[in-house]
């Protein structure tokens, strides 16, 4: 599929993953739908973008938590006269607790934005895109969506659900023209980590930062992936092999690896 006058809808897309993927594909020349809370931040985009690449990128500041955040989205593209040919389910967050003592606004928020946002959107513009014979969907999944993750239990949980939720509807769409991707990245270089807690985790060693993609590459990855209408991209070698091992390890192994990695670091 060709990116050129097509209109991608980017979730999540004021920082992160999804400010680099929205780079990447306004590079390729798409017109783009920048979604997330920060209308300050995604008009500075969308300016930047325009100017740099000379393509038309439009800002809808909402709150995907919300119910009827996924209604009112697609009404005002409805009023704006726009479609979507990409639709990038970008926007997601994770918290890093002992789930007996997690949050539970925290964890009704986590579910809505990770789960039910991302299946909403999907569900509004994917019959169009049917009905036009071109599209692609790429959801931001995880390689957290391969294992349980103890400490992180339901930001893991969300991530096994984006994976196998994408795989199942790119199966079903076989032959149609249309895919659905769902790109895995492992710790990313952005300020997720910071909004988790993840700092205080002894998953964030030396060793961990060290393995670190920067978020240019995960966008590319991604990006390249989903233009190729390849199911599931993984991104990095160590993160391949990383998921391979776990696959052949029984999941009760890979929770008990997983709680120790994560265990709180010593003060």
């Amino acid at each position: 599929m060709t990116i050129p006058t097509s209109t991608a809808l980017i979730t999540g897309a004021s920082s992160g993953i999804g400010k680099a993927i929205a780079r990447q594909l306004a590079a390729h020349g798409a017109n783009l739908i920048l979604v997330a809370r920060n209308e300050r931040k995604l008009q500075a985009l969308a300016e930047d973008l325009t100017r740099q690449y000379g393509i038309r990128a439009q800002v809808i500041a909402t709150d995907l938590s919300h119910p009827d955040a996924g209604k009112l989205l697609q009404d005002e593209l409805a009023v704006r006269g726009l479609h979507v040919d990409l639709l990038v389910n970008n926007a997601g967050f994770g918290g890093f607790s002992e789930f007996a003592r997690q949050d539970q606004a925290e964890i009704g928020e986590m579910i809505a934005v990770n789960v039910t946002a991302l299946t909403d959107l999907t569900r509004r513009f994917l019959p169009t895109m049917l009905e036009r014979g071109r599209g692609r969907v790429l959801n931001v999944a995880s390689t957290a969506g391969f294992i349980p993750g103890p400490l992180m239990a339901v930001y893991y949980a969300t991530k096994a659900y984006v994976l196998s939720f994408s795989e199942a509807v790119n199966e079903e769409l076989r032959g149609s023209g249309l895919s659905v991707t769902a790109l895995c990245p492992g710790p990313v270089d952005t300020g997720f980590q910071d909004a988790a807690t993840l700092n205080e985790s002894k998953l964030m060693t030396g060793v961990t930062r060290l393995a670190m993609l920067d978020v240019e590459t995960v966008a590319r990855i991604g990006v390249e992936a989903m233009l190729r209408g390849q199911g599931v991209a993984v991104a990095g070698l160590a993160n391949k092999v990383q998921v391979s091992a776990f696959r052949l390890l029984p999941r009760a192994a890979a929770a008990r690896i997983i709680a120790g990695v994560q265990a709180r670091r010593e003060e």
